[in-house]
């Protein structure tokens, strides 16, 4: 590594040095899409040039395109980069100093959850076939509140039909050609989790075919969108709010806290590694509850002589 060498060329080599293979493969990915937006916005940017006012106006560029989120990301992988050529020698000073991070407006946000009634609705409208296919996969997620990448990867032996339960142990690699069974999020999201005795039983005939050791939604190149726009035409042909895949899982979650379920189980249920982040997630729900708890309170105070 040498100071006059280019920035991109640099960062690409502290990459697969220090992060390749230290990281999750979905998140090294995201490392190499830095890496081609940095190639992209500052191709001939020499480390011994990078100073605070080109690093600013490198971050500028990409906040153009980027909303404020997703420029944070951007700089915070740069950032981690740069305070290493500065260990190095290879940069006087930390460009990234008081760096102001930019972002174009969000987009209008989605609706994060259906409440029950709007549930039932969209379930109603499911076209349950005989042979696995995308309306079942909706269903499976509306009623466990596994993660896209954990349905995948669900094989018939993963499920036990007499305890009513799905064993989350692997997750499935849909962002590559190649596919294949990975590692879950974190050692919190390998969880047993309890299904209803209808979903049981529909899904013991369901799979009863098919290989035990098989992905049960997997029929070559997987793509979230395809699952998201069937779930899109769903929502609509039912009159309910478009939500996406992941916002299943939020109604999952929002609906048993609704229902009086625990923070803790919750968590649990979702594979959270603790209910601090179920708690962030869903405060609104939770100071609702809490709303509705105080009335509950005050009222059976005021009945007391």
């Amino acid at each position: 590594m040498k100071k006059d060498q280019c920035f991109h060329e640099y960062f690409s080599e502290w990459v697969m040095l220090y992060k390749q293979g230290a990281v999750r493969h979905v998140t090294y990915q995201k490392y190499l899409v830095t890496l081609r937006r940095l190639t992209e916005l500052a191709p001939h940017l020499a480390l011994d040039e990078l100073d605070r006012r080109k690093y600013q106006n490198l971050i500028n560029e990409y906040a153009k395109t980027h909303e404020k989120q997703t420029t944070m990301d951007f700089h915070h992988h740069l950032k981690s980069a740069i305070l290493d050529a500065v260990e190095e020698g290879l940069i006087a000073s930390d460009p990234t100093r008081k760096a102001i991070v930019k972002g174009k407006a969000p987009k209008a946000k989605k609706p994060k959850y259906l409440n029950q009634q709007e549930l039932e609705t969209l379930l109603q409208s499911l076209d349950l076939a005989e042979a696995p296919n995308w309306d079942w996969f909706i269903l499976l997620s509306a009623k466990t509140g596994l993660r896209f990448s954990e349905t995948l990867a669900l094989t018939p032996s993963d499920f036990d039909f007499i305890g009513h339960r799905v064993k989350v142990a692997k997750t499935w690699t849909y962002k590559t050609a190649e596919g294949g069974f990975a590692e879950t999020k974190n050692r919190s999201s390998k969880r047993t989790v309890t299904i209803d005795q209808k979903l049981s039983k529909q899904f013991s005939e369901l799979t009863k075919a098919l290989p035990a050791d098989k992905p049960v939604f997997v029929r070559g190149r997987v793509f979230n969108s395809t699952a998201n726009n069937r779930l899109r035409a769903l929502c609509k042909m039912a009159g309910v709010p478009v939500i996406s895949m992941h916002a299943l899982r939020h109604t999952h979650a929002s609906m048993l806290i609704y229902a009086g379920v625990s923070i803790a189980s919750v968590a649990a249920r979702l594979g959270h590694s603790d209910t601090t982040t179920t708690q962030e997630v869903y405060i609104h729900i939770i100071k609702e509850m809490e709303d509705r708890d105080n009335e509950k309170i005050a009222g059976l105070m005021g009945s007391l002589a």
